[in-house]
């Protein structure tokens, strides 16, 4: 999963010219990008390596990146 996300960063930043800040996955998706880390990695510090944020949806089939001028955090 991290080398497919990987790709789809560098492919949009190739496209677009700057890097993704979002990443979009379902459940399963963050499941398995979970596992490509230590248990001691959290998702909130795998995401903040990549350097995106992520939201997360049942509804989403393939994992998709993009780029967004502000991106709202949840403050719990």
């Amino acid at each position: 999963m991290l080398g497919y996300i990987y790709r789809l960063a560098r492919n949009f930043e190739t496209e677009h010219g700057l890097e993704p800040n979002l990443l979009y996955i379902n459940p399963q998706h963050c499941e398995y990008l979970k596992d490509s880390f230590e248990n001691r990695y959290s998702l909130q510090k795998i995401m903040s390596m990549l350097g995106m944020e992520v939201i997360i949806d049942h509804e989403i089939v393939h994992p998709r990146v993009s780029w967004a001028q502000s991106v709202l955090k949840n403050v719990s």
